[in-house]
C-alpha cells in the first residue's frame, strides 16, 4: 500500500523484516568488526586536550563531510558514529529522506543535508552519524567523519549570506576555512528532517 509521498510501505516493512531477521542471524558481531567499530567510534568521539582559554569561549564540535561540504555540530548532539549502516531506500520520499535504518533495534530515519542547502547528494557514501538528545532520532549520511575539534569562539565568522534562505536557520557561524557550523537545537526541530512513521506501521 502506497502512503502519502508514494512509499510503498508494505514492501519498506518486508525489507525492515528481512533486515532484523538477518541481524539475528548473524548474531553478535565478529571481533574483528567489533573491533573495527570500536576503533572508529574513539577515533571521532575523542576527546583531544583542552587548550587553556576563558571559558565559556569553546565548543566542541564533529567536522564531517556531506556532498563535498564541511560542517561541524557539537558533540554533544552526536551520540555514536555507525560506520557501515544498511539503509533501506524509500522511493517516492522527500528529497532529505534518504531511507530507513535499524539501530539497537529501532528503526531510524537517514537524511541527507545536501538539499537543504542547494546541493545533490553525493552518490558514495561514508559513515552514518547519529543525532539526538536523549535518544537517537536521525542519522546523517556523511561521505567523511573528521576528528572532534575544540571551536574558539572568537575565530568564528557570521553565516554566509549566500546561504540558502531554507538552510539560514541551521547555521550561526562558519570556520575560516569554509566549514559550516550547524545549530543542533535547529537541526534536531526542523520540520523537513522530522518524520512520524508511527502512522505506517513502520515503528
Amino acid at each position: 500500500m502506497a502512503g502519502p509521498h508514494g512509499i510503498d510501505w508494505d514492501s519498506v516493512r518486508a525489507r525492515l523484516a528481512n533486515l532484523v531477521a538477518s541481524r539475528e542471524a548473524e548474531g553478535a558481531l565478529s571481533p574483528e568488526a567489533e573491533a573495527a567499530l570500536l576503533d572508529e567510534r574513539a577515533r571521532v568521539l575523542s576527546r583531544p586536550p583542552t587548550p587553556e582559554v576563558a571559558p565559556g569561549t569553546l565548543r566542541e564540535m564533529v567536522r564531517f563531510r556531506a556532498a563535498s561540504q564541511t560542517y561541524a555540530l557539537e558533540s554533544r548532539f552526536v551520540l555514536e558514529v555507525v560506520r557501515a549502516a544498511e539503509v533501506v531506500p524509500l522511493p517516492g520520499s522527500p528529497p532529505t529522506l534518504r531511507g530507513l535504518t535499524l539501530l539497537h533495534g529501532e528503526v531510524l530515519p537517514v537524511v541527507e543535508l545536501a538539499p537543504l542547502f542547494g546541493r545533490a547528494p553525493a552518490e558514495s557514501s561514508g559513515p552514518l552519524l547519529v543525532l539526538g538528545t536523549n535518544r537517537a532520532e536521525l542519522g546523517v549520511r556523511t561521505e567523511e567523519v573528521h576528528e572532534v575539534t575544540q571551536v574558539s569562539s572568537q575565530d568564528l565568522l557570521p553565516a554566509p549570506v549566500t546561504l540558502a534562505d531554507s538552510a539560514g536557520g541551521l547555521v550561526f557561524a562558519a570556520d575560516r576555512d569554509g566549514t559550516l557550523l550547524l545549530e543542533g537545537e535547529a537541526l534536531l526541530g526542523d520540520s523537513r528532517l522530522v518524520f512520524d512513521l508511527s502512522d505506517e506501521g513502520v515503528v
